[in-house]
């Protein structure tokens, strides 16, 4: 694993796409500070700018530094909801303008997958997570299902996981109000 976190970390750096497996399905990922990286997601995956996408955090403690109030009921959802969850907050901060949805909200999972938090920390910042697909295809759901379009245009492609079969599906997605009072947007 250290190989590939050392990889996926110099593509990073110099403002390339990874390929990489997350705690639910393959993600494309960058630097999520980076507006010239976010925009080259944008276009390998033929994404409308007005669909925003995920960033992945690798602790809780980091939430405040990209959201302006965490609601205290955020912890207590992320503790106790089994299967990995995706909040929309209010207040985006410290990222990639072309993240932020147009309502200033951004899309938050504490990842619980090894690799993806150590690469988190090595980085210092957010990793964007967006399926890997071509807009309005279904998400390939192995590694195996992604398109050679898409293996092509990432710079990084990391090499774990590629051949397990084990059926990963996208997240819980909850927004939450600053007040607390949150609605469930996929379950």
């Amino acid at each position: 694993m250290e190989n590939e976190i050392q990889q996926a970390l110099k593509a990073i750096k110099k403002g390339g796409i990874v390929l990489n497996p997350t705690d639910t399905i393959w993600g494309i990922g960058c630097d999520a500070t980076n507006h010239k990286a976010v925009d080259k997601i944008y276009s390998i995956k033929s994404r409308a700018e007005s669909k925003s996408m995920i960033i992945l955090l690798a602790d809780f403690d980091q939430l405040s530094h990209y959201v302006d109030t965490v609601p205290p009921i955020a912890a207590e959802l992320i503790r106790t909801i089994e299967k990995p969850l995706t909040i929309i907050y209010d207040g985006a901060k410290n990222i990639a303008s072309n993240l932020i949805a147009s309502d200033g909200t951004i899309a938050i999972r504490i990842v619980k997958h090894d690799f993806c938090r150590e690469l988190i920390h090595r980085m210092g910042k957010p990793l964007v997570s967006t399926s890997a697909n071509l807009s309005g295809t279904p998400s390939p759901l192995f590694f195996a299902h992604i398109s050679d379009q898409i293996k092509k245009r990432v710079n990084y492609i990391v090499n774990l996981e590629q051949h397990q079969n084990t059926v990963n599906k996208p997240s819980t997605i909850i927004k939450l109000e600053k007040s607390g009072k949150y609605t469930v947007i996929r379950e």
